[in-house]
């Protein structure tokens, strides 16, 4: 099959490399057209990757602005127009958001109906955006209805986890749907855990943005002080930093910032010596499912969570933490194993591959 894969963010391109390798593992030819602006790091990228085309996108530097919906808007264009100069693709999935790729390849969709189309939901605007009750009025609606309004135009629709579909449920109605978790290649855990009798050591893994609970953050350290000192451990940075650190500080906790950690023997030394995981974020913010949550299970680290959907019933059904600040003393080391053993189960690039099969083959 001739197979074109359209994403807009950097940040999602983890999962069009584990979409690329399954596809072009099968005999496929595979086009990934994409955006040349790093979406985290705000510039634009120089190197080249194979099977990639990438579109100058216009910059930005706000996340919430104006600019960014226009280079989002134009991006979508220019690249509905290099499809319908090239080759009719066999199958098109596209990387939702941004929204308006929703609209513009429905558009294909609806002149090249031979052409199998795939949305994979891997966020919602504006529903995951901390920004309260300002969604449900316009414009906001507006940007909203470029999605919703033109998602049956797809032959399947994957989602990253329950919890979008649940949303969705009434404007996906009969569309084949199934959930698609991301995926790690399977390495096995060599863990040598250090964790200290004397005080509760807490971690804090990625990017410390706007739609993080720093309160609640407070809030629960001071919580687990009650029962031990507290340490708190932060694996990553942000716009947000210095106040996690201050809340941290003046809620009790002593701080030990590590900064981004790429090499998996250094990242593994900071989860072996910590007790929990947080997964905390705003009440506002709509997700499933965070990159920070499978982060923690692949290195068997109990997760501290308070958001609903997928991530909760996996705490809840399978033991790998809490969905409250547990009121013990007692520290249960099976919840280790049961949160690596969840990841094994569910996160691994062999169980990514036979989904994505499956979806394609429907």
């Amino acid at each position: 099959m001739d197979i074109v894969i359209i994403n807009c963010f950097d940040t999602y391109e983890h999962r069009v490399d584990l979409l690329c390798d399954v596809f072009i593992d099968e005999g496929h030819n595979v086009e990934v057209l994409t955006s040349d602006y790093m979406h985290f790091e705000k510039k634009y990228r120089s190197e080249m990757k194979n099977h990639f085309k990438f579109f100058h996108a216009k910059q930005y530097k706000k996340n919430l602005s104006v600019s960014r919906l226009n280079s989002h808007t134009k991006l979508s264009r220019d690249i509905s127009k290099y499809l319908n100069e090239r080759d009719v693709p066999d199958l098109i999935w596209v990387l939702i958001p941004p929204n308006s790729f929703v609209k513009d390849i429905a558009r294909y969709k609806e002149s090249h109906i031979n052409t199998k189309l795939v949305f994979d939901l891997i966020d919602l605007w504006p529903e995951t955006m901390p920004i309260g009750s300002l969604k449900n009025i316009f414009p906001f609606t507006i940007w909203k209805g470029l999605r919703d309004n033109y998602l049956k135009f797809a032959d399947y629709i994957v989602t990253e986890c329950d919890l979008y579909k649940k949303k969705l449920n009434d404007v996906i109605g009969s569309i084949p749907t199934s959930t698609l978790y991301l995926a790690r290649p399977y390495i096995p855990l060599e863990p040598h855990l250090n964790l200290p009798d004397d005080r509760i050591n807490l971690c804090y893994l990625g990017s410390i943005n706007n739609i993080i609970d720093i309160d609640r953050i407070g809030m629960i350290i001071k919580e687990f002080k009650i029962l031990k000192p507290v340490e708190l451990h932060i694996v990553g940075d942000g716009e947000n930093r210095d106040r996690l650190i201050n809340v941290a500080e003046e809620s009790g906790a002593s701080v030990v910032f590590h900064g981004s950690i790429y090499i998996r023997d250094e990242k593994q030394k900071v989860f072996d010596m910590c007790h929990y995981g947080l997964n905390i974020m705003k009440d506002t913010v709509c997700v499933g499912l965070t990159m920070k949550s499978i982060d923690y299970m692949e290195f068997g680290v109990p997760i501290i969570n308070n958001i609903n959907g997928d991530t909760w019933d996996v705490i809840e059904r399978f033991n790998i933490g809490y969905n409250e600040v547990p009121s013990i003393d007692d520290y249960d080391l099976s919840q280790r194993h049961n949160s690596r053993k969840f990841f094994e189960d569910n996160f691994t690039s062999d169980i990514f591959r036979h989904k994505v099969l499956s979806i394609i083959e429907a």
